[in-house]
């Protein structure tokens, strides 16, 4: 169950030392440090004082990116023909009298 009571001291220790980091110039590490202070504490109270303050909304809004879905290119079926002789033939698409005819000049008594 979420805590609902709030500590204003600690909401005010909190909003006086993000004010003193914002001013330091020094790196959330090195200032946490420096002072003794839970990075992580550090980082919650920072979001939950903007949350507060209404600049971070309690449930962020989903982000959606338009995305289109276009249809796969059509395969290109390759035949590739490896003969005796060390020839390669590749062929793209191509309709089946082609292959027959292709496959008729390599017969075994056809020399490649």
């Amino acid at each position: 169950m979420a805590k609902t009571n709030r500590d204003p001291q600690r909401e005010q220790f909190w909003r006086s030392t993000i004010q003193a980091w914002s001013s330091s110039q020094q790196t959330i590490r090195d200032f946490c440090r420096d002072r003794e202070l839970a990075e992580t504490a550090f980082h919650f109270w920072r979001k939950e004082l903007r949350r507060r303050d209404g600049k971070v909304p309690n449930d962020p809004t989903p982000r959606f990116v338009a995305v289109t879905v276009a249809p796969a290119p059509p395969a290109t079926t390759a035949v590739e023909v490896r003969c005796p002789s060390g020839h390669v033939v590749v062929l793209g698409a191509c309709d089946e009298s082609i292959l027959r005819s292709l496959f008729a000049a390599l017969r075994p008594e056809a020399s490649c």
